[in-house]
């Protein structure tokens, strides 16, 4: 059987700081598909832990000729808000990247799925930061309805990952040993609210 390509596109969230190959949200994402008939096989991962939507728009450049692929997935933008980027100038350079992900999927927007940006102020790391839980959760909602915006006029699939990150990311079991990024087995709860949606996107590769 003839595996989908897959490439994942994003930050530290895809890259999958402080976790094992095996955990990363992505190959956990297409080690699922695989089981349920949808023969995907390991990603191709863009990410690197820092990055954002400009740093990784300058590292696909560099990347080119990337080709086409059956299915990508990005997630992106933690990083401009913690920054201190604004809204803004996220949607911009967001919006590029959505359309560069379209294109990598034969110009497919029902081949693109985007997670929304998880909230790192839920974390025991957030919890420290002199912003405080509050104003980081307002400004990542900001971002994150901003994507949701942009998906919905491409035509593109959101999965909003961001309610589960608040409601675990506290859990000892839910991050990794650095207090900030996530564990495996946040990134189960992750590929949990993702693998339907993929399996809707995928279910006639054919096609």
């Amino acid at each position: 059987m003839t595996q989908l390509r897959y490439l994942a596109l994003g930050d530290s969230y895809t890259i999958g700081e402080a976790v094992a190959e095996s955990g990363r949200w992505p190959v956990q994402l297409a080690a699922g598909l695989s089981e349920r008939g949808i023969a995907v096989a390991a990603p191709r991962i863009i990410a690197t832990t820092g990055w954002t939507t400009d740093e990784l728009a300058l590292a696909l450049d560099l990347a080119e000729p990337l080709g086409q692929w059956d299915f990508v997935s990005l997630l992106i933008g933690v990083n401009n808000q913690y920054r201190g980027r604004g809204a803004t100038q996220y949607a911009g350079e967001f919006r590029e990247l959505l359309e560069r992900a379209i294109g990598y999927a034969h110009g497919r927007s029902d081949r693109v799925l985007v997670l929304s940006i998880p909230d790192w102020g839920a974390t025991p790391f957030g919890a420290t930061d002199k912003r405080g839980p509050a104003t980081i959760g307002a400004e990542l909602d900001v971002f994150n309805i901003t994507a949701s915006e942009i998906c919905a006029r491409h035509g593109v699939a959101f999965v909003d990952i961001t309610p589960v990150s608040r409601e675990r990311g506290s859990e000892p079991a839910m991050v990794a040993e650095d207090g900030l990024h996530p564990s495996a087995a946040m990134y189960a709860q992750w590929t949990a609210l993702a693998l339907p949606v993929a399996m809707e996107l995928l279910r006639d590769p054919s096609a």
